[in-house]
């Protein structure tokens, strides 16, 4: 699956049915404290849950309560190796790392494996530089 680099926001929500029309309510902290702005316009894309029964952490009913979500699993300054899963629309490397969480990096190629430096982190997606690509020497910065 491709990570569009404009993604601003990722959260689990269940569609629910009011007065004839399906609402998709997103989370307050999202508002709050991310980059979506609330009566924007916004495309939104839907990815399959889990199978009726299954339990999700971050699904809630209390709309002005946030879901349950874990700390990103990567900081600022840390390095990882790491392998280029896909490329993304503006070039960008993607790939993942615990969690399925996305990290973008610049100046890579589509399976390349590199060590980068997370360089920013958000809730929902990190930013990294390649500081040495597999048999090559680190990269002076």
């Amino acid at each position: 699956m491709e990570i569009p680099t404009e993604l601003l926001t990722l959260f689990s929500a269940q569609i629910e049915q009011h007065d004839g029309n399906f609402v998709i309510e997103v989370p307050r902290g999202e508002v709050d404290t991310g980059d979506v702005q609330g009566c924007e316009t916004y495309r939104v894309a839907l990815l399959p849950g889990l199978a009726n029964g299954d339990s999700d952490d971050a699904t809630v009913s209390d709309s002005d309560s946030r879901p349950a979500q874990s700390d990103p699993p990567v900081e600022e300054g840390e390095r990882r190796t790491v392998e280029i899963e896909s490329i993304g629309d503006q070039g960008d490397g993607i790939t993942r790392v615990e969690r399925g969480f996305v990290v973008i990096v610049s100046d890579t190629s589509l399976g390349e494996e590199v060590t980068v430096e997370i360089t920013n982190v958000r809730e929902n997606v990190a930013f990294a530089d390649v500081v040495e690509r597999q048999g090559d020497i680190e990269r002076k910065g």
